[in-house]
């Protein structure tokens, strides 16, 4: 199986391909419908400013997500939060091209272009890549006296070939170097796609704050009096609210990055310091990511 196919394998967790057709244009459609629905922040509140919008587009963005996960039990259709990824990074580089690009730099074109074509390259290479997935012979299992696979990442005292090797409770593959199962890009986060990982994340915050700037600038122009007038066209207001969603997700981004940054320095990995430091907290989480998985495959 190519690398492509075994992506897209963990994506569909199914071999039809209608299933995935469906799903992406449920994912398409969730992309859309949130983004209309934070587009209609500035129309509905004109006399606020950017910085006052910021809130309540959070959360008009997590109401439409709600409602986008409720109307897929009428569908009988699951997004794919990769799917859902990557048509957000699709639309906000349709919206720099088709409106905002007429008033930026060309230095800065080109910056933003080519962010936007490696965060798709780089989307494809952790979609597509191997984690460290680890396959053990029954053989070794049998000299260290152990039952199964689980017994012997419990006891690696016995197996030193598996130090540092958890089961993920999400897709139950055995991850060396394991961190954490990341649901945005549809894959566990371990040894040989951490490197890859942390290049993604630092690209995202990146580019979305190159998008920000650029929008800003164009707002700026287009608005002179520092409000938001009700009689905005509606390409206006879809800059706008790509805005305001680039920096909401440039907050938590950046936090996030900033948690991985101070796990390498002491070389922890969040599995590992979330079970030590909250063991209550890690099993719950652990159940609930089950639970989930569970609910997942029976919708």
């Amino acid at each position: 199986m190519s690398r492509l196919a075994s992506g897209l394998q963990r994506l569909r967790r199914s071999s039809s391909p209608w299933e995935v057709l469906w799903s992406a244009l449920a994912s398409c459609g969730l992309v859309l419908f949130s983004q209309l629905a934070v587009a209609m922040v500035p129309r509905l509140f004109p006399s606020l400013s950017l910085l006052a919008m910021l809130p309540i587009a959070g959360l008009v963005f997590l109401a439409a997500i709600v409602v986008g996960r409720l109307w897929r039990r009428f569908i009988g259709v699951a997004a794919s939060a990769p799917l859902f990824v990557l048509f957000n990074i699709l639309l906000l580089w349709g919206v720099y091209l088709f409106v905002i690009r007429r008033e930026t730099s060309s230095l800065l074109d080109m910056l933003i272009n080519a962010e936007c074509a490696l965060l798709l390259w780089g989307l494809y290479r952790i979609l597509s890549g191997d984690p460290g997935i680890v396959a053990c012979d029954s053989s070794y299992l049998e000299e260290a006296g152990c039952k199964d696979f689980v017994e012997a990442i419990c006891s690696s005292e016995k197996l030193p070939m598996l130090s540092r090797v958890r089961q993920c409770t999400w897709c139950k593959a055995n991850i060396r170097g394991y961190d954490h199962h990341c649901p945005a890009f549809g894959t566990c986060i371990g040894q040989k796609n951490h490197r890859l990982f942390m290049a993604l994340l630092t690209g995202f915050v990146v580019a979305e704050s190159t998008y920000t700037m650029c929008s800003t600038k164009y707002i700026t122009r287009c608005i002179s009096s520092g409000t938001i007038r009700p009689e905005n066209p509606v390409s206006l207001n879809m800059v706008i609210s790509t805005m305001l969603f680039s920096i909401l997700q440039v907050l938590w981004q950046i936090a996030f990055l900033m948690w991985h940054i101070y796990c390498i320095c002491f070389n922890i990995k969040t599995d590992e310091w979330v079970i030590s430091n909250f063991p209550c907290f890690g099993v719950f989480l652990h159940q609930l990511q089950v639970v989930f998985s569970l609910a997942v495959s029976c919708s």
